[in-house]
């Protein structure tokens, strides 16, 4: 039998580490098909970068603008009336010629005013650039980009950017804890390690962990359990195999 030497260990821990974590993640997103949240991995998974039109950028700005500091179920139960409020997110050059209309239109629905001044001040901005000089300057620097539009901070900027097909996740405080619980202080790189293992990108690995927190109360102790109990096995199984 040989023995290990201090190296060759330290790279099996890290190793079944991932490995732990991987099968922690596959439990994970089984559970969030199976509540029937299918359709929104498939959907995440289908955003390229690339293909995303100014209806669509528009659309996913204003669902984040929304959506900060409110729970999901609230915007997606208003965000079809809100959507026809600003003509169907068509143009900015609409959106700004209708201005009037789509703010009073948009506030008897949801009466929050700075919200809405920054979903109308965000086509403005857009509409002086035009789109596609915008979307270059995304490409470009992507998170100091969507950063300085209005409503867009250093949290909402990640949000932003995953819901355009961008390799992003956003730092919420389910990721926070579940990264934490298995030994991340970086939550791109902790889904970025998951990604580079199972074949999703990093934007699906975080819809997929933050559904999976708002199904269950137990998420992180079902996480960390299952991917230490993965991670010991592998520990074990390594130290008794004829390898070390």
């Amino acid at each position: 039998m040989v023995t290990a030497i201090p190296g060759d260990f330290h790279i099996l821990e890290i190793g079944c580490k991932k490995l732990g974590i991987v099968t922690a993640y596959n439990l994970a997103k089984r559970i969030v098909i199976n509540a029937g949240y299918g359709t929104e991995i498939e959907w995440q998974a289908s955003l390229d970068f690339d293909l995303i039109t100014e209806a669509d950028f528009l659309r996913e700005h204003a669902w984040v603008v929304l959506s900060t500091g409110m729970h999901e179920r609230i915007i997606r139960r208003y965000f079809g009336v809100i959507s026809a409020c600003f003509c169907g997110w068509q143009s900015a050059r609409i959106i700004v010629e209708q201005e009037g209309n789509c703010r009073n239109l948009a506030l008897s629905y949801f009466n929050n005013h700075r919200k809405i001044d920054g979903i109308i001040e965000t086509a403005g901005i857009i509409a002086s650039f035009g789109f596609s000089s915008y979307k270059e300057e995304i490409r470009r620097n992507p998170l100091q980009a969507l950063q300085s539009l209005p409503f867009v901070g250093p949290v909402t900027r990640y949000h932003l950017a995953k819901n355009i097909g961008l390799p992003f996740a956003k730092p919420d405080r389910h990721l926070v804890r579940l990264a934490t619980s298995v030994g991340y202080s970086d939550i791109q790189q902790f889904c970025k390690d998951i990604s580079e293992c199972v074949d999703d990108s990093i934007p699906v690995v975080d819809i997929v962990l933050w559904r999976f927190a708002n199904i269950t109360d137990e998420y992180v102790s079902i996480f960390s359990d299952t991917a230490f109990q993965e991670k010991n096995q592998c520990t074990n199984l390594c130290k008794r195999s004829s390898f070390i």
